[in-house]
């Protein structure tokens, strides 16, 4: 499978896409410049919204708003982009920043983080609920990055990148994220794993940065699917468009020292099935 360029190279750090049905637009974060970045159905025009230092991952609020994971906080906007409340994380260990993350399916928002040097077990795996709570899910994490559930909410996947995993936990509303055990295993000639999402039929599609690509995964792990692109640095994937059958993929040209010409483009793929909505934050 092959995707075709959706913007310009408009980031220096693309990540995290999410499709907003009710405005059928795109949004993704330029995240090490904070901003929000958005392009809607029927424009080629790119808005951008600076909200923080950086900004990690965003997921839709509600009440038609959305929140944001800036570098050690989490920032809450009203469906016009403004800032309503910041909500700052307690114990913050200095030197770190926050980077993938989502929502699960009874409304509470993830977000990891990890050094700015990449520090193995430095960061941290954290989880807002809607009325405020913030608590540690996972201690001692590298690079925390992508987070999503199954269809049924039963089981999320997640990457810790340096691992090389996609590894799954039971997901249980009183018990939480349970069970962790490796699920795919990406060979390093192929690329590290980055964000990823999950479609309707359960099957996973994964970024992987440094590897050009984006693959698919059966719900037991089997590779069955790959989508090339034109740049090595594959951050993230999700599905969207007016019957969720389009992935878009963001891409990165943050340090590269051969940059290509459409690093830090947006990409979208027709590849035969369709995603499920982004889960929401209920606060």
């Amino acid at each position: 499978m092959h995707a075709e360029q959706f913007t310009d190279p408009v980031a220096e750090h693309g990540e995290g896409p999410v499709w907003y049905p009710e405005q059928q637009t795109l949004r993704w974060v330029d995240m090490l410049a904070g901003d929000v970045l958005s392009r809607g159905v029927g424009s080629t025009a790119v808005r951008r919204h600076h909200v923080d230092r950086v900004a990690a991952v965003l997921r839709p609020r509600r009440d038609g708003g959305t929140i944001v994971a800036g570098e050690s906080s989490f920032v809450l906007l009203d469906q016009h982009g403004r800032a309503e409340r910041r909500v700052a994380v307690p114990g913050w260990r200095p030197g770190t920043r926050m980077n993938e993350g989502g929502c699960d399916p009874h409304g509470a928002f993830y977000a990891g983080s990890m050094s700015y040097q990449a520090a193995p077990g430095a960061g941290r795996l954290y989880r807002l609920t809607p009325d405020g709570a913030i608590t540690v899910v996972l201690d001692a994490v590298t690079i925390s990055n992508g987070l999503a559930w199954s269809p049924d909410g039963t089981l999320a996947y997640y990457v810790d990148t340096p691992t090389g995993r996609i590894d799954v936990f039971d997901s249980d509303p009183s018990a939480g994220l349970t069970g962790r055990r490796p699920l795919v295993e990406i060979p390093p000639e192929r690329g590290a794993p980055d964000g990823l999402t999950v479609d309707a039929d359960g099957h996973l599609w994964v970024a992987l940065w440094d590897g050009a690509a984006v693959h698919r995964y059966t719900p037991d792990g089997r590779l069955d699917g790959v989508v090339d692109l034109p740049v090595r640095q594959v951050t993230a994937c999700t599905f969207g468009g007016p019957d969720l059958d389009e992935l878009y993929i963001t891409t990165s040209r943050h340090a590269l020292d051969d940059p290509e010409p459409a690093a830090g483009a947006v990409f979208r793929a027709r590849v035969g099935v369709t995603g499920l909505p982004a889960l929401i934050y209920h606060a």
